[in-house]
């Protein structure tokens, strides 16, 4: 049993004897279908009629919805044909230390909320090892270093924290219960009420679409009785894995989804890196496929590699094909027609660097498209000769280095270790939105010794610089052509923006000449910048190829696309009951 699927059981009863409370789940407010009861129903996702079997379907993009995506056709007896621009793995990217390739550093996700339970299931599957990752006051983290205005706090937990933090810490806990339901959306969740979750939930969002997160917070009853002071505190440090300040401008309904489902509590990672789920699906040989012979995936499917860039995506004129496929070219010329097609890659792409055709989707869906709003993100990890942060200074009695939390540029600070006297690794800076901007310009070398001397100031006397083993490496994710962000974070007034992009995969109504492409990927989800949204709405356009092919799910094991009418996400433009 590996760690994860030790950790993602949950017994029916607690060691009294009495019956356990059901675990809060990523279980979406806006959506809420049982994603991992899908999964791991015998009866399997759909199948497609037998003359449908080896139909070619594209799959554009080899970050984890794609490679989701592609595993989950290709287990029904379709072909999926993955096209890739860089590695496999998309956002889930591990970079390994040349001096020492066994330390890596996880530039994009890294972190994995324990109720991301269809996320789970593909860990589970690969008996992927995870280990709680040591997010500030987590019982994994050794000590957490708090510095603001030049005042360091150094606690274990979070009662160690000075009366101001528990203040902002209860402030926080208050206006969730007084403007937001917390307790009553968080027991529908966990006991997967659909019909309490969705009257709740669908009544936040008619109230707080237009709302950011800092207008929620300055409007509570709790944070208005308390000082600017407080507010402010709460932007820099937060609860869970940081400060939430770079998060302000964004939409509140981001950050309840957030708070409901638990995703910002209860973090693992993926021991040898998050690149490594990706990486085995390509690899793994299902127990169970059509079609294909046994020990088939989706690597010999491919001959080894994916295909390279996506140029052009248009419709096809294959006259076998319904409304002739969609045609994919790549970036050296070849096109061929597919069936369908799933496109992972992140939004924008298919107006700045894939020429679409305009036909392929309404004017509403192209402007969902453009106006989706993507955060910028920096990441900056050196590799240390040992987790030297383990020694005890003499004088305090204290580690000599802590996870830490500040309002200088680093912004946070989280230590890596494989075990004593191993290398290790740091990574010196994890920031967001306008911290990240402030890195943009610098190399790697210049960013490393900008957080150095911030450190310095925090942990004067520590030499840092003196355990650093090579080059180190840094991202900065709105740099790279291929992603132009981390992730997407709805502004106010985007709901119905991420409405149309989610709901893109029920087609029914769609005219037959935008029908056959399906978004699917962390950006097209209600929780964007968690792979469990990756997940989810690769299994969206997994139902919606399967229904645009002929095929059907089983009576037993219903599917997204056929409780769509009863489960909708909640329509603002739609007529309101007078």
């Amino acid at each position: 049993m590996t760690l994860a699927s030790s950790h993602q059981q949950h017994p029916d009863h607690d060691a009294a004897g009495s019956p356990a409370e059901p675990p809060l789940t990523m279980f979406s407010p806006d959506f809420p279908f049982s994603y991992d009861h899908y999964l791991q129903h015998p009866a399997g996702l759909g199948s497609v009629p037998e003359a449908a079997r080896g139909t070619e379907v594209a799959v554009i993009g080899a970050g984890l919805a794609g490679v989701v995506a592609a595993y989950e056709l290709m287990k029904m007896g379709l072909k999926p044909v993955i096209y890739e621009a860089g590695a496999i793995g998309g956002r889930l990217k591990t970079q390994s230390f040349d001096p020492a390739p066994d330390v890596v550093a996880d530039l994009g996700g890294m972190r994995f909320p324990t109720s991301g339970r269809a996320f789970y299931h593909y860990v589970d599957l690969l008996a992927l090892e995870t280990r709680e990752f040591p997010n500030p006051l987590a019982p994994a983290t050794p000590s957490t270093v708090i510095e603001l205005k030049d005042q360091r706090i150094q606690a274990d937990t979070a009662e160690d924290l000075p009366e101001l933090y528990r203040e902002v810490a209860e402030a926080w806990r208050q206006a969730l219960e007084e403007e937001a339901e917390l307790t009553a959306i968080q027991q529908a969740i966990r006991e997967r009420d659909v019909t309490t979750l969705k009257r709740l939930w669908n009544e936040l969002v008619e109230r707080y679409d237009d709302e950011s997160f800092y207008g929620f917070l300055s409007s509570s009853r709790a944070f208005s009785e308390l000082s600017y002071e407080h507010l402010e505190t709460f932007g820099q440090v937060g609860f869970g894995s940081g400060g939430w300040d770079t998060d302000f401008t964004n939409s509140i309904l981001e950050v309840l989804r957030v708070v409901f489902t638990d995703a910002d509590d209860q973090h693992r990672n993926i021991v040898g890196g998050a690149q490594r789920l990706p990486v085995e699906l390509w690899r793994h040989a299902p127990d169970e496929i059509l079609h294909w012979p046994a020990g088939t995936s989706l690597e010999t499917l491919h001959g080894g590699a994916p295909r390279g860039a996506v140029s052009a995506i248009r419709r096809g004129t294959n006259p076998d094909l319904p409304a002739g496929g969609i045609a994919v070219t790549e970036k050296w010329g070849r096109t061929q027609d597919f069936g369908a097609a799933v496109v992972t890659c992140q939004s924008w792409l298919l107006s700045s660097r894939i020429d679409t055709q305009e036909e392929l989707f309404t004017p509403n869906m192209w402007t969902a498209i453009e106006k989706s709003h993507y955060m910028l993100s920096s990441k900056t990890f050196v590799m240390v000769d040992r987790p030297f942060w383990r020694d005890i200074d003499p004088q305090t009695g204290r580690p000599v280095m802590s996870m830490t939390l500040t309002d200088r540029l680093p912004r946070a600070t989280y230590l890596l270790d494989e075990g004593p006297d191993r290398p290790a690794s740091i990574l010196l800076s994890y920031t967001w939105n306008d911290d990240a901007l402030k890195w943009l310009a610098l190399d790697a070398s210049e960013r490393t010794r900008l957080m150095l001397h911030s450190l310095h100031k925090i942990y004067p006397g520590l030499d840092i610089g003196s355990h650093i083993v090579g080059e180190p490496i840094t991202v900065s994710w709105e740099a790279d052509p291929n992603f132009m962000g981390a992730f997407k974070n709805n502004l106010p007034g985007h709901y119905r923006y991420q409405e149309r992009l989610f709901g893109h995969f029920i087609q029914k109504d769609q005219p037959e000449h935008q029908r056959g492409i399906f978004l699917a990927g962390d950006d097209i989800s209600f929780t964007a910048g968690w792979a469990e949204g990756a997940v989810t709405t690769a299994l969206n356009a997994v139902w919606g190829v399967v229904d645009h092919l002929g095929g059907a799910t089983d009576a037993a094991n219903r599917g997204p696309g056929d409780l769509w009418h009863d489960l909708a996400p909640v329509n603002l433009d739609a007529p309101k009951d007078r």
